[in-house]
């Protein structure tokens, strides 16, 4: 097994002791990822910023958006689920990985209103 752990940008990272993805072999599991410095932007572009650190992160670890097989998504307002999937829809409507969207009581920056999960294949 081998194991590359793939830094972020992420103020909390080094607190909490997290990395922004995780490659285990040929799989790469990157972690929740709040749309960080775009706090104060409505839904859609905190929901497309979560995205775009996703697929930079997947890039760095060798596999790219088009592989991705597995998303989460946690909103903090449940009337939030249409302009999130759409933005979701925007990049991986094509692909169509297998999603899940949940509602949670508040997510740890309380200007966040969506905070997004990915884990991808790297092709052989």
């Amino acid at each position: 097994m081998t194991r590359k752990n793939i830094p972020g940008t992420s103020p909390f990272e080094p607190i909490i002791g997290f990395s922004r993805a995780v490659r285990i072999d040929n799989h790469v599991h990157v972690s929740g990822t709040g749309p960080v410095d775009s706090d104060d932007s409505g839904v859609s572009e905190q929901t497309r910023r979560c995205l775009y650190l996703i697929n930079i992160a997947l890039k760095d670890a060798g596999s790219s958006m088009e592989h991705v097989y597995r998303t989460r998504m946690y909103l903090t307002h449940a009337e939030d689920w249409e302009i999130v999937g759409r933005a979701h829809g925007q990049f991986f409507g094509h692909i169509r990985p297998a999603a899940t969207m949940v509602v949670v009581a508040a997510l740890l920056n309380p200007k966040w209103r969506i905070e997004i999960e990915a884990d991808a294949l790297i092709p052989e």
